[in-house]
C-alpha cells in the first residue's frame, strides 16, 4: 500500500500540570529532513525522538511541533527575581548617570516595563517533559505518528487512483497511434514518389525500393510502443507491490518520457503528434504526483 508524503497527526498526553500535544506535518522531500520545533523536548530526548521520525516516516520533510497546556488555574509561569533584580539596577544605574532623582526611579511604570524585559517571566518549560512522565509522552508522540500515517495512506490511495489512471491513459493513446501506422507509412511513400516525379527522375525501381524500405525504418516507432507499454505497466506493477516506491517511479516516469519523445520525433504524422502531447501532458501530471509519493 502506497502512502502520499504529505500528512498530518496529532497525539496528546495529559500530564500532572497540564497537557502536552504533539503535531507532525510532514510534506515531500528527497530525504527525511526532520525539524523539531519546540524548546520542550529535552537535549537529551531529541535524538531518540528523531530516530522515531525517521525509522516510522521514512522521508519527507518532517515538522514536529510540540505545545504545552497548563491546568486551569496554573498558568505555568514564574518570576525570574534574579534577572529581574540585575535588570533593574541596571537600569537605576543608567537613570542617574543622566540625572533621574531617586522617585523617579521608584516608578511603577519602570518596574512594569522590566517585567516585560525578554526572560523576566519564565514558562516553566523545563519541567514539562522528565524521565518520570516519558512513557505518557513517548505515547503520545506514538498516537500522533500513527495517526500521520493513516493520513498518509489514504492520501496515497487517491494518489495511487490518480497515476493509475493517466499511465492507463498513455496505453490507450499507444493503442490510438497504431490506428495511424499504415496510413503514415503510405503518406511518406507517397510524398517521396511525388518529389520524384516532380523533379523528372528515372531513378532504378530495385535501388529506390532499398533506399525506401532503409528510410521507413529509420522513422519505425515500433520499437519505442514496445518499451513505453513496458514501462508503464513497469509503472503500475511497482505500484501494487512496493511499499516506498516513489523514488523508483521517478525513474519509471523518466523512461517513458524518453520514449514518448522519440515517437515524436519520428511521427511525420499530424495526428501522430497530437496524440503524442497528449501522452505528454498525461505524463507531467504523473511525474508530478510521483513526487509526492513515499
Amino acid at each position: 500500500m502506497i502512502k502520499s508524503m504529505t500528512g498530518y497527526g496529532r497525539g496528546e498526553a495529559q500530564l500532572e500540570g497540564g497537557k502536552l500535544t504533539f503535531e507532525i506535518r510532514t510534506l515531500n522531500s528527497k530525504n527525511a529532513d526532520i525539524s523539531i520545533k519546540t524548546p520542550l523536548l529535552p537535549k537529551d530526548k531529541e535524538l531518540e525522538v528523531r530516530k522515531k521520525l525517521a525509522e516510522s516516516l521514512t522521508r519527507g520533510t518532517i515538522d514536529l511541533f510540540v505545545t504545552w497546556e497548563p491546568n486551569a488555574g496554573d498558568n505555568g509561569k514564574q518570576l525570574n527575581q534574579e534577572l529581574a533584580q540585575d535588570y533593574y539596577r541596571q537600569v537605576c544605574d543608567f537613570a542617574r548617570n543622566i540625572g533621574a532623582d531617586d522617585r523617579q526611579l521608584a516608578s511603577s511604570e519602570i518596574i512594569s516595563t522590566i517585567l516585560r524585559f525578554p526572560d523576566v517571566i519564565d514558562a516553566k518549560k523545563q519541567d514539562v517533559i522528565n524521565e518520570g512522565n516519558w512513557p505518557a509522552v513517548e505515547k503520545a508522540l506514538d498516537e500522533a505518528i500513527l495517526h500521520l500515517n493513516e493520513f498518509r495512506e489514504k492520501e496515497g490511495q487517491i494518489l495511487r487512483r490518480d497515476v493509475s489512471e493517466k499511465v492507463e491513459n498513455i496505453l490507450s493513446f499507444v493503442d490510438e497511434v497504431e490506428r495511424y501506422e499504415k496510413e503514415r507509412v503510405e503518406n511518406i511513400r507517397t510524398d517521396i514518389l511525388r518529389k520524384i516525379e516532380e523533379l523528372s527522375l528515372s531513378p532504378d525501381k530495385q535501388r529506390l525500393e532499398q533506399e525506401m524500405i532503409y528510410y521507413l525504418e529509420k522513422l519505425d516507432i515500433n520499437e519505442e510502443k514496445v518499451r513505453l507499454r513496458q514501462h508503464c505497466r513497469y509503472y503500475l506493477d511497482t505500484l501494487d507491490t512496493e511499499a516506498a516506491p516513489g523514488k523508483k517511479l521517478g525513474f519509471i516516469a523518466q523512461e517513458m518520457g524518453r520514449e514518448i519523445n522519440t515517437t515524436g520525433s519520428k511521427a511525420n504524422h499530424a495526428e501522430i503528434q497530437k496524440i503524442v502531447v497528449r501522452m505528454k501532458d498525461e505524463l507531467e501530471k504523473i511525474k508530478e504526483q510521483s513526487l509526492n509519493i513515499l
